[in-house]
């Protein structure tokens, strides 16, 4: 059993705010424990860019994001096009849609709304989005579970109920500790506790300020929690990507709105397979969240018929790194030109 019972919220809560504290990460959306609340519109973007995006990854995003478009009404006031494009190579490209609707929607309304119903309401926003900017923008008492905090509430309270049945569960746990003041920084410390001291392998239990009452340390075995269920092996799919190339120059064409990478700036292709469709330059790989995409690069004759019906546009090869080009696009051209 633990020293202490991990039924005490106000224990559990004044203890992990004393942590953070002195231990709070510096990031750039966020404000220091004591000073006034931040700016709703740099929290609300952070929470977005993080969604299954790592805090290292964000950080030049989220930087070169407010240098160009300051405030909401600025994003809102965005060519979609270039929202995209600077948008590329975050991953998960329909964050990047939603986010020209909800900036809309919200200078139109003129402001965030500060309570979780109405911030739920406001396009590309969830029950995570609506808690996590209630709280930490605007000071209510909020729930804010993300995949840190799961992972903090299950070992502190040693949950057998393996992910994702155990949602429910962890979220009534979180409620029950939830402070009704500085619910914001509540949240943050838990998010921080989980990235830097209850990691998912190798937890610093002896530098934890929770030591004391987790049930998952009495029993001797942080890392057992939480419990997961068996990986499902992802379908694979295959496609081709044309590199057609005329004068230093590359076709490039714009994906549709809706659908795989909607938006982007993309080699003309097609996600299936293609027979006879060119030179065969090799294949790139990229994982997507349900599925794994194996995509042959071709060499395709410049065709003017061809780039008639692709609805493209030429792109200097030497400014390539211009176009915003997502991910599996960025690797079929880098395949491309080292091929030439």
């Amino acid at each position: 059993m633990p020293v202490e019972s991990p039924d005490n919220p106000n224990r559990i809560s004044a203890m992990l705010l004393g942590w953070y504290d002195v231990h709070a990460r510096t990031l750039p959306w966020r404000a220091a424990p004591g000073a006034p609340l931040p700016d709703p519109y740099r929290v609300w973007l952070s929470e977005i860019m993080l969604q299954q995006t790592t805090v290292a990854a964000v950080i030049p995003y989220f930087e070169t994001f407010t240098r160009r478009w300051p405030t909401v009404e600025a994003l809102a006031d965005a060519d979609m096009a270039e929202v995209m494009s600077a948008w590329a190579g975050l991953g998960y490209y329909a964050r990047a849609r939603n986010l020209i609707a909800c900036a809309r929607a919200v200078a139109s309304r003129g402001g965030f709304p500060d309570t979780e119903a109405e911030l739920r309401n406001l396009p590309g926003i969830g029950t995570y989005t609506a808690a996590a900017v209630a709280a930490i923008a605007f000071g209510r008492r909020a729930v804010v579970v993300d995949g840190n905090v799961e992972r903090v509430v299950a070992r502190l309270f040693a949950v057998e109920t393996p992910l994702p049945a155990a949602k429910p569960e962890l979220y009534r746990l979180t409620d029950s500790i939830t402070p009704e003041g500085r619910s914001g920084d509540f949240a943050q410390a838990m998010m921080d506790l989980g990235a830097t001291v209850c990691t998912p392998r190798n937890p610093s239990c002896l530098m934890c300020p929770l030591s004391a009452v987790c049930t998952a340390r009495a029993e001797g075995d942080s890392a057992r929690y939480p419990k997961r269920l068996p990986k499902v092996a992802k379908p694979v799919r295959r496609g081709v990507a044309l590199w057609i190339e005329h004068q230093d120059k590359v076709l490039l064409v714009r994906r549709p709105e809706k659908g795989l990478l909607g938006g982007m700036m993309a080699l003309p292709s097609a996600f299936e397979a293609v027979d006879n469709a060119g030179e065969p330059l090799g294949t790139v790989t990229h994982v997507f969240t349900h599925f794994t995409l194996h995509l042959s690069v071709v060499r395709a004759a410049f065709d003017e018929s061809c780039l008639l019906q692709l609805d493209g546009q030429w792109w200097d090869i030497a400014r390539l790194d211009e176009a915003g080009l997502p991910t599996l696009f960025a690797k079929a051209a880098r395949l491309a030109m080292t091929e030439e």
